[in-house]
Parts: C-alpha cells; sequence; structure tokens
C-alpha cells in the first residue's frame, strides 16, 4: 500500500469512528411512557392529570417531544377499573400514577414490576401496598395522609354547625378500601364532639336518597363524605339530597363545596401534583418506588361555601374565614 492510501484510510477510519458520536448528540432522548389511573369522574381526572402533566413539563418532560402520557379513568366502576388497569399495565409504561386507594389495588393485581406512584387515600401500610412509610420496599410508594384528619372534618363540622350531634358517614363498601379506615377515625373522634355516628354504605342514587331521608327524619343531622370514586361520581346527588333535607356536608375534595357542599378540609391538589410529578421524574431518572419513602401532605385547604351555610342557617366563625383559602359566596 502507498503512504497516501495509508494516510486516507486512517481519515476515512476517524471520520467513521467520530460519526456515531455526532449522530448520537443530534438525537432526542428516548420516549418515556407514563400511564395514569384513577378512579374518579372524568371531569376531575382531568384536572387532576392536567395538573401533573404541567408539573411533568416544569421538570422538563414535555409531552409529545420526550414523555407520553396515557390515561384511563373508571368513574367509580370496579370493573372498568380493574380492565383499566390490565390496559395499562399491556402498555408496559416505565411508571404508572393511581388515584385513589381502588387504583392501586387493581393495579397491585395486575404487576409487581411497574412502578406505581399513588395519591390520596390513609394508611397505605395497613392497606398491603408498602411495607413501611420510610421503606416501602417494593414497586409501590406515593403520597398519604393520616386517617385522622377525620378527627379535624368533625372540629369543623362542630364548629360551622354545633347543632349537630349525629353524623352519617357515605361511602360505596365495594369500591373503597380506604372505607374502614376512615369509618374508624371518625368513630374514634365523634364522641369528643358529642356526636354518634351512623354508617351509611350506599351503592346508587337511590341509597343516597334513603339514607340522607332516614338521617334527616330528627334534628341535629350532618353528613361526612370521605374521597372515594362512588361520592365524588354521585357528588351532584349527594350534595343536592344534603340541601333538600337541610343537613351540613363535609366532603372529601373541593368539588362539594364547589357544587353546593358545606364544605372541605383537603390536601392542596396542586402541591400533591407536584409532589408526584417530581417522583416519577425521580424514578425516570433511576430511582427505585422501594427507596423512596412514602410523604404527607405539606399544605391543606380550607373552601367553605358560604352560600350553603346561609341556607341552612349557620354562622361561619369569623376565624374560620380568614384561615378558609377559597370561601364561595
Amino acid at each position: 500500500m502507498r503512504w497516501r492510501e495509508f494516510v486516507a484510510g486512517l481519515g476515512s477510519v476517524a471520520a467513521m469512528a467520530s460519526r456515531p458520536v455526532a449522530v448520537r448528540a443530534q438525537q432526542p432522548k428516548r420516549m418515556r411512557h407514563v400511564g395514569v389511573l384513577t378512579g374518579l369522574p372524568e371531569d376531575i381526572s382531568e384536572v387532576m392529570v392536567g395538573a401533573f402533566a404541567r408539573s411533568l413539563e416544569s421538570l422538563g418532560w414535555v409531552e409529545g417531544e420526550n414523555i407520553r402520557i396515557d390515561h384511563r379513568f373508571a368513574a367509580g366502576n370496579p370493573t372498568l377499573l380493574e380492565t383499566s388497569a390490565a390496559e395499562l399495565v399491556g402498555l408496559a409504561p416505565d411508571a404508572i400514577l393511581a388515584i385513589p386507594a381502588a387504583a392501586v389495588a387493581a393495579l397491585q393485581q395486575q404487576t409487581s414490576t411497574i412502578p406505581i406512584v399513588f395519591q390520596s387515600f390513609p394508611e397505605p401500610v395497613e392497606l398491603g401496598f408498602v411495607q413501611s412509610l420510610a421503606r416501602p420496599g417494593g414497586n409501590i410508594t406515593g403520597f398519604t395522609f393520616d386517617a385522622a384528619l377525620m378527627g379535624k372534618w368533625l372540629q369543623l363540622l362542630n364548629q360551622v354547625a354545633p347543632r349537630v350531634t349525629r353524623v352519617g358517614v357515605l361511602f360505596n363498601p365495594d369500591i373503597a378500601p380506604s372505607a374502614p379506615l376512615y369509618n374508624r377515625a371518625i368513630e374514634a373522634t365523634a364522641p369528643s364532639f358529642g356526636m354518634t355516628v351512623t354508617l351509611a354504605p350506599v351503592h346508587d342514587d337511590a341509597e343516597i336518597d334513603e339514607a340522607i331521608g332516614i338521617l334527616a327524619r330528627e334534628p341535629g343531622g350532618g353528613l361526612i363524605c370521605p374521597l372515594d370514586s362512588f361520592t365524588l361520581t354521585h357528588r351532584d346527588v349527594i350534595v343536592s339530597e344534603a340541601a333538600n333535607h337541610g343537613v351540613p356536608l363535609i366532603g372529601g375534595n373541593l368539588a362539594f363545596p364547589r357544587a353546593g357542599g358545606l364544605m372541605t378540609y383537603w390536601p392542596d391538589l396542586s402541591d400533591e401534583m407536584a409532589k408526584t410529578a417530581s417522583y416519577i421524574d425521580r424514578i425516570l431518572n433511576g430511582a427505585s418506588p422501594a427507596d423512596l419513602p412514602v410523604q404527607q401532605p405539606a399544605k391543606y385547604l380550607l373552601v367553605i361555601n358560604l352560600k350553603t351555610a346561609k341556607a341552612l342557617g349557620l354562622t361561619v366563625p369569623p376565624s374560620m374565614l380568614d384561615l378558609a383559602d377559597e370561601v364561595i359566596e
């Protein structure tokens, strides 16, 4: 081989060697895939997914550019929840956001490997989703709150409606794994406010009407709706029946007072979605859910429907109005 050909060959080899590096530098990052499963109605789910997507974008994950989000919602339908969980797992996403406990339970039946980050229910250890709050230990972690929050609800109800001596608790036992935890906390705390508790399992609108009607037969009735997919899906019926019977209602989501219920006290959605997105971000960057501790909310929102309070003949203490994050008039 002549010297000129040898040098030319070296140049070609060098160009070939450097080419993959240049190509790699110009190629976009691999598209990542996140699933979202909610057991909540479509309107609430869309708000939560929107907040979640915006929080991801603030961390550099732009939908359609470097991340794809597949969303399934079940609106209180346990069969659809199971089907949707199987569909999402079949898509093999990098991680799944699940809201609330029923969605986690459905996913847990489908996968023990895909990372799952949960939101908005109490006592995940007792429910069998994680080994401990500090060290979840498996493929599931997320954000919880103490069921003792129900004691705060009773306190607020007592402050606004001191004549309430009997509290009914609406829940659907078929799709609310957290219901026994809520109910136990309410029953333990109610006597300290001079209240008795009636648990009211319901499955449809007719049973909602009947349960609230029974509660309203005697004076002193109040109503609590802890967050589950059924009560949130049927909130308009619940709020309407409570208003018709003159029963003050505190519910487990901002949607209740905005629909005409008396009030809510609940973790701040925007803050919770931002923290959830931060966990998904860490998982997409290699973290294991087993090592991400389950966290408690840092901020709660008090929302009071003053128009409803006046219709019920209730006076909201000025100190409560000063503390409220939102007053609906």
